[in-house]
C-alpha cells in the first residue's frame, strides 16, 4: 500500500474514493501547463525571439499580475456567492475552461510585431489568461475546505492533485521546449506548441470540473450563509495563521518561478548546452512523482509545518550550490536541481494542505474569498519571479535577439545568469522558511482530528 492509498486517521469525517480523487486532481493537468509553460518560456521567448530588451520583457510579465492582486479575491466573492446561491461552484469552474484559448494566444504573436509591438500583445494576452486562471483556480482550490474531510484527508486529497499537478508540469516542461522546435525555434514553432498544449489543457480541465461535482457527491460540507465582499477580505486579512503562511507562499512562489524563468538562460549560457533545458526541467519536477507519497507519509508523522520546514531549508541549501556553476560538475549540478525538485513537490503539497486547515479553523464560510487571495499571491509570486530574474539579466547587460541570432553576451551577464540562478533563489527561500516559522496552527489542526 503507497502513501497516497492510505486512510486516514480515525476521528475525520470522510474517507474519498480514489475514483473521484483521480477526476478531481486531473484539473491540475491543465493548470499545471498554464503554471509552467509561460513561467519556462515566456521570458525567453520574448527576449530570444522577439527582441524584447529583458527590462522591458520582464515588465510585460509583472504589470499583468497587478490586476490579479484585485481580481482573484473579487472572484473568491463570486465563487463564495455561487456557493450560497446554487449548492456549487460550478459556472466559474467552466468560465475557467476558456483558458485554453487565452494561452494559444499568447504565444500566437503576429508574424511581424517585435519589441515593444510584441511586449504589449503577450501582456493583453497574460491578463485574458491570469483571469481565466482564476475563474478555474479559486474556486478548484475552495473544494477541500468544502468537504466534509478532517486534517490527514485533506493532506491526502492535495497529494493526489500533486502527483497530477507534477505529471502535467513535467509534461508542459518537457513537451514545451520539443514542439517549438528546440534549439532551432522558431515563432511558428511557439504558435504550434501553444496550440497543442491548448487542447490538452481543455480536456483535463473538463474533467476535472466532473471530479470536483463526484467529490461533493460524496463528502458534501453542505451550504451555509456566506458572507463576501470587503467583510470577508478584511477577515481573510487579519487571520493571525493565514497571514505567516500566505507571506511565505509568497516568497516560494516567487523562487519557484524564478528558478523556472532561468532554467533556459543557465543551461544556453552557463552550461552551454541549450539541449540540457530539458534535463534540468526534469530534473527539477519528476522527483515530485517519487517522493509526494514520502512528503505525505512525513506530514503524518511529524506535521505539515515542520515538513515544509525541512523542504524549505533543503531547496536553499541546493540553489547555493547552482550558483557554483560549472566549476562543480554537471553531476552535480543536476543532482543539486533534483534536490530542489524533492523540496519543490513538499512546497506545493503541504501548503495546499494547510490553506483548508486555516479556513476551517477561522470558522469562516468565505472560502472562496480566502483562496482568491490565495491564488492572488501564487500569481503575483509566477510574476515577480521571472521578473526578478530579468532585473539580473538587465543589471549584467544581457544583450537580447530575435531567434536564430547569437549576440556575443558580456562577462556580467553571464554572471548575473549563474548568480539568479542560484544566490537569490537562496535568499528568497530563506525569506519564506523565516515566515514560515511565524505559523503556529498545525498542532492544534492536528489535535482536532
Amino acid at each position: 500500500m503507497t502513501g497516497l492509498d492510505r486512510r486516514p486517521a480515525a476521528g475525520t469525517d470522510a474517507t474519498l474514493p480514489r475514483g473521484p480523487l483521480a477526476g478531481f486532481a486531473a484539473g491540475s493537468l491543465g493548470m499545471g501547463v498554464w503554471v509552467t509553460v509561460p513561467g519556462l518560456l515566456l521570458l525567453y521567448f520574448l527576449t530570444d525571439v522577439l527582441a524584447v530588451g529583458p527590462w522591458l520583457a520582464g515588465l510585460a510579465l509583472l504589470l499583468p499580475k497587478i490586476a490579479d492582486v484585485l481580481l482573484h479575491p473579487w472572484v473568491g466573492h463570486r465563487a463564495d456567492v455561487e456557493q450560497t446561491r446554487r449548492g456549487d461552484r460550478r459556472r466559474l469552474l467552466l468560465l475557467g475552461c476558456a483558458l485554453p484559448v487565452a494561452f494559444a494566444a499568447l504565444f500566437a504573436v503576429p508574424g511581424g510585431l517585435t519589441g515593444t509591438p510584441a511586449a504589449a500583445w503577450v501582456a493583453v494576452a497574460f491578463v485574458a489568461g491570469n483571469l481565466l486562471f482564476a475563474a478555474y483556480q479559486v474556486p478548484y482550490l475552495a473544494t477541500p475546505a468544502d468537504l466534509r474531510i478532517g486534517y490527514d484527508e485533506r493532506t491526502r486529497l492535495m497529494a493526489f492533485r500533486m502527483v497530477v499537478l507534477t505529471l502535467g508540469i513535467l509534461a508542459a516542461g518537457l513537451l514545451a521546449p520539443l514542439l517549438t522546435g528546440g534549439d532551432a525555434a522558431t515563432r511558428g514553432g511557439y504558435q504550434r506548441m501553444g496550440v497543442v498544449l491548448a487542447v490538452g489543457m481543455l480536456v483535463a480541465m473538463l474533467v476535472g470540473v466532473a471530479g470536483i461535482a463526484r467529490l461533493r457527491g460524496v463528502a458534501s460540507g453542505g451550504t451555509a450563509p456566506s458572507h463576501g465582499g470587503w467583510r470577508a477580505l478584511r477577515t481573510a486579512l487579519r487571520d493571525k495563521q493565514f497571514r505567516p503562511l500566505v507571506a511565505a507562499y509568497l516568497a516560494m512562489s516567487t523562487t519557484t518561478h524564478l528558478v523556472l524563468a532561468g532554467v533556459p538562460y543557465y543551461a544556453e549560457y552557463e552550461l552551454r548546452a541549450p539541449a540540457l533545458t530539458t534535463v534540468l526541467v526534469a530534473a527539477f519536477v519528476a522527483p515530485a512523482l517519487l517522493v509526494t507519497a514520502a512528503w505525505l507519509v512525513l506530514a503524518r508523522r511529524i506535521g505539515k509545518q515542520r515538513a515544509l520546514l525541512g523542504a524549505q531549508g533543503a531547496f536553499a541549501a541546493g540553489s547555493l550550490v547552482l550558483a557554483v556553476g560549472r566549476p562543480a560538475g554537471l553531476p552535480v549540478l543536476v543532482g543539486a536541481v533534483a534536490v530542489l525538485g524533492v523540496a519543490f513537490a513538499g512546497m506545493q503539497l503541504l501548503p495546499f494542505a494547510m490553506l483548508p486547515d486555516v479556513i476551517r479553523a477561522a470558522g469562516t464560510t468565505g472560502a472562496g474569498t480566502y483562496t482568491g487571495v490565495w491564488t492572488a499571491t501564487e500569481a503575483t509570486g509566477a510574476a515577480l519571479g521571472p521578473y526578478a530574474y530579468a532585473l539580473c539579466l538587465a543589471a549584467g547587460g544581457f544583450v537580447a535577439s530575435t531567434a536564430g541570432e547569437s549576440p556575443a553576451q558580456p562577462d556580467a551577464a553571464l554572471a548575473a545568469v549563474r548568480y539568479g540562478f542560484g544566490l537569490l533563489p537562496a535568499a528568497a527561500m530563506l525569506a519564506a522558511l523565516l515566515l514560515q516559522r511565524r505559523y503556529t496552527l498545525d498542532a492544534t489542526a492536528r489535535a482536532a482530528t
